[in-house]
């Protein structure tokens, strides 16, 4: 188990604007949240009975419509930055495409477990990340990774190291693999990303923050 551009703006002072041929359409802060509210339920409504994932894995045109929605989100929060101190959270799996995470999720019962919350936890300002599976009461795997923020909605991430846990015992894993994820939309509750491997992840913020 996962641009920047400079803008010179004339003076309005020393600088004659030719009038526009075109007319543009006009977006009022009401109007760019009633967007954002729409495309945004669009998805959550698509996901919700997909069990994170696991049915969508033999539904090719259910993960397209899935997929369709998370660009209509992707669009709303096009030109956010989405790397800043917001990005910090224990963030809970809701839908994902990544086969690793639903194997364990679909697996998990042939171990005599089941999987609990699916967890992202990030701390920009520290630098981490750790991907969190849980298997209620006492069991976690957990990956811990390295951050670096790229790029407005950018952020690179190295794997450090793997630790499987029970309530007695634990055994350390080696670290594998490094990337990088897109995070293209990002609000108080939802976020929604893409990765290096063209796989998507839509998480919420949890209700709690969970600690090693």
């Amino acid at each position: 188990m996962p641009m920047a551009t400079t803008l010179v703006i004339p003076n309005p002072f020393t600088t004659i604007l030719p009038r526009s041929r075109f007319s543009h359409r006009r977006f009022t802060c009401s109007s760019v949240t009633a967007q954002s509210r729409s495309a945004k339920d669009n998805l959550l409504a698509l996901i919700a009975d997909q069990d994170r994932g696991l049915r969508t894995q033999n539904d090719p045109a259910k993960r397209a419509s899935i997929v369709e929605a998370i660009d209509a989100v992707a669009a709303v929060g096009a030109g956010s930055v989405t790397t800043g101190d917001s990005l910090s959270a224990t963030w809970r799996l809701l839908w994902t495409t990544e086969k690793e995470q639903l194997f364990i999720i679909q697996k998990a019962p042939l171990f005599g477990t089941r999987t609990g919350d699916v967890l992202q936890v990030i701390d920009v300002r520290n630098r981490t990340l750790n991907n969190v599976i849980t298997f209620p009461p006492d069991g976690v795997f957990f990956v811990r990774s390295s951050i670096e923020v790229a790029s407005p909605q950018r952020v690179n991430f190295r794997f450090t190291s793997a630790v499987l846990r029970g309530r007695n015992w634990e055994i350390p894993l080696p670290p594998f693999g490094q990337g990088w994820f897109d995070t293209v939309y990002l609000d108080d509750d939802l976020r929604v990303v893409k990765d290096i491997r063209g796989d998507y992840l839509v998480v919420d913020r949890a209700s709690y923050n969970w600690k090693e």
